[in-house]
């Protein structure tokens, strides 16, 4: 007895489905626990360079659509270093702190606003600096810098910054802990600390149940989520549990992805993306005596996660385009054989 086949149309309205689901998904999170790990670079130590750029502990990095880079700074930074997207050092600029009050040169966040033009911020003066990048120059941070608190913050402070251009731009902002603290809002910066800011609490961070928080990264920038409400998610990084949360600005949290087998004895501190959806994470340098002889990994490392590519609407009318011209072919043969 020959088993009846299901009918073309019933397959077709079966697979619409499906792919109209994963589409829906795609539009509220980017599901971060279908990221891997797809490569690790050990970043260069630059010491002994001309501005005196030790790049060990790299706490903070951002993405430059316009350069096709990452720019990434140290902890206690003495300055910005560009690297490729798989870690080659391309150029470094080195900071003139005078006049921005700064004892410990705490570089704990940073954000690229294009054209060049980056924003680095200090963790315990709760302060902001704009700069043009200029390989080989240095950049007087206190020519242009805003004050986001005076609250004596200490090793508990900023921790992170990010900057979405949609609607005239705004940042946001993370505090480590201690309270930890997030903050949405804009910037104007000025020569000293004269600059002013308008940000204001975006919701509780308790929600995320996290221990700390160590970086923040909007998802604007994913040209796949333009129009959609993942348009307006964070990703927020957490040292302490060693965790990557996708989160609303509401404080729903939408996706997690845990970090912990990820170079267990690195501190992972900095998060950005690129518009293809790809997360780049920068982890300082091993500190606990675990690494061997010879052994790269005590350099900070470069780490990059993908997901897969989640078919755009396009690829969907493609895919019921060519099953409709299967059917019809179906159709003639059984009106010519049948």
């Amino acid at each position: 007895m020959r088993l009846a086949r299901p009918a073309l149309s019933s397959f077709a309205a079966l697979l619409l489905a499906a792919l109209a689901t994963s589409a829906q998904a795609a539009t509220d999170s980017i599901n971060l626990g279908s990221y891997q790990v797809t490569g690790t670079y050990a970043l260069d130590t630059l010491a002994g360079s001309a501005n005196g750029l030790s790049g060990l502990e790299a706490s903070a990095v951002t993405y430059a659509r316009d350069r096709g880079t990452l720019f990434y700074v140290g902890d206690e930074g003495t300055g910005v270093v560009e690297v490729s997207l798989t870690g080659q050092t391309k150029g470094n600029m080195a900071f003139n702190w005078a006049g921005t009050g700064s004892n410990k040169h705490d570089t704990e966040g940073l954000t690229y606003l294009g054209g060049g033009v980056l924003v680095v911020t200090e963790e315990r003066l709760y302060d902001a600096y704009r700069f043009n990048y200029s390989a080989g120059g240095t950049a007087t941070l206190a020519n242009s810098a805003v004050s986001i608190s005076n609250a004596n913050v200490g090793n508990s402070g900023l921790e992170g910054i990010s900057y979405d251009a949609r609607n005239g731009g705004s940042f946001i902002t993370v505090k480590q802990e201690a309270p930890q603290d997030i903050l949405a809002g804009t910037l104007t910066f000025a020569s000293g600390s004269a600059g002013t800011h308008t940000m204001a609490n975006l919701f509780d961070p308790s929600l995320m149940g996290v221990s700390t928080l160590s970086d923040v990264q909007t998802l604007s920038p994913i040209d796949a989520l333009a129009g959609t409400a993942a348009a307006d998610n964070l990703l927020v990084l957490s040292l302490g549990s060693r965790e990557l949360i996708e989160v609303t600005r509401l404080g729903q949290v939408k996706s997690r992805l845990d970090l912990s087998a990820i170079l267990p004895h690195n501190g992972i501190e900095g998060v950005t993306v690129d518009e293809k959806g790809n997360i780049y994470l920068v982890a300082e340098q091993i500190q606990d005596g675990s690494n061997l002889p010879l052994d790269p990994s005590p350099r900070s490392q470069l780490i990059v996660l993908s997901a897969p590519a989640v078919p755009e609407p396009a690829s969907y009318a493609m895919v019921l385009g060519g099953l409709g011209l299967i059917g019809l072919m179906s159709r003639r043969k059984k009106a010519r054989f049948g």
